[in-house]
């Protein structure tokens, strides 16, 4: 990931967009299970719900905004504990993250909608899924993982849960979370809590994979993070999958390829 740091600490200006600060641009607020959630809206049309992954916010996807919201009313929210929303009154879980979605849905009365989910996101996308297909009509989802095995190099992810190596190699990150987080919120927590979540040695039964039934798209890097074997036995799981490669790209696709993921994701949903 080798631009992470930096996506998280500046605001670009991208196609000759006016800058916006996504992750700032005058968003609001729900209450969700007594905790504090910040969002923001663009555009109009069949409501898509962005989720970004760990370390994350809004910010993430500030490349894909502007192109998705000529199409789609693009909500996005700051997962809990990050960015602007307040940390989770509970131990921080997958499960627990997609909870918040779901009721995100509730709460904004959503009838039908479209979800799209990078790296954790992708994790928590699959449960709500999973769960909503009452409310979730086509699920996008990119850099997943549902093993910590799948991770192909499992000693970097344990340098990202340890305090320690944080605050002497991330302290972009540190700056930023400090800068922006509820007075509250404790980053040190949040990385202490994601350990927990990284390395379970899974995080739903395959049968979870199995039961989804909507159109689902799955992307990764042909140098993602995560094996590609892996990504094509969720593909294999999932009935109504396609899966596609991005060539010369990470794990960091919605950063490096904004142009090329925008229109597939969009060739997806218009795809009747």
């Amino acid at each position: 990931m080798k631009q992470f740091l930096l996506l998280l600490v500046t605001f670009i200006t991208y196609n000759g967009n006016s800058q916006i600060k996504y992750g700032s641009n005058n968003g609001k607020f729900l209450t969700i299970k007594d905790t504090k959630v910040y969002y923001e809206e663009y555009g109009k049309g069949t409501p898509l719900l962005l989720i970004h992954g760990s370390f994350g916010g809004i910010v993430h996807f500030q490349n894909i905004i502007p192109l998705l919201s000529k199409k789609y009313r693009v909500i996005i929210t700051d997962a809990p504990g990050l960015g602007r929303s307040e940390y989770p009154k509970s131990k921080l879980s997958y499960n627990l993250l997609a909870e918040y979605q779901s009721e995100i849905i509730n709460t904004l009365k959503l009838d039908s909608l479209y979800v799209l989910g990078w790296s954790d996101g992708a994790v928590m996308r699959l449960i709500l899924a999973k769960n909503r297909p009452d409310k979730v009509k086509k699920l996008i989802i990119s850099g997943a993982n549902y093993k910590s095995n799948a991770a192909k190099n499992l000693d970097e992810l344990k340098n990202w849960t340890d305090p320690t190596w944080i605050e002497k190699n991330w302290t972009g990150w540190v700056n930023y979370y400090r800068k922006n987080a509820f007075k509250t919120n404790d980053w040190k927590k949040y990385v202490t809590e994601i350990k927990d979540m990284w390395f379970q040695e899974e995080y739903f039964p395959k049968s979870d994979l199995e039961s989804i039934k909507i159109p689902t798209l799955i992307t990764y890097g042909d140098n993602d993070m995560y094996t590609l074997e892996h990504g094509i036995e969720i593909r294999n799981a999932i009935s109504q999958s396609q899966f596609c490669v991005i060539p010369n790209c990470s794990h960091d696709i919605f950063e490096e390829k904004p142009k090329l993921i925008t229109k597939i994701v969009i060739d997806f949903l218009n795809n009747k």
